[in-house]
């Protein structure tokens, strides 16, 4: 079965409450990647930038996994901009 892609839309961006979480958290972009791939998910530092701009879909799995790493919730992943 194909993963789903989510896509970020104009209200909920995804790709910048990932980093805004990041960021609050002082984790950088190169040591999230590699405890996602240490987690068995398979992301470069490319491709996480990418999604923090916005200009990439993100799997499901990746979500999840980011969610998992940043120990954070769905709920501010997906929190919509004010």
């Amino acid at each position: 079965m194909e993963e789903q892609k989510i896509k970020q839309d104009g209200t909920i961006r995804i790709g910048k409450n990932i980093r805004a979480i990041r960021k609050s958290k002082k984790i950088g972009q190169t040591e999230l990647v590699r405890k996602l791939q240490l987690s068995g998910v398979d992301m470069t530092r490319e491709t996480l930038v990418k999604i923090e701009r916005g200009i990439q879909h993100i799997y499901a799995g990746q979500l999840a996994a980011i969610r998992d790493v940043l120990e954070t919730t769905y709920d501010e992943i997906l929190k919509a901009e004010d």
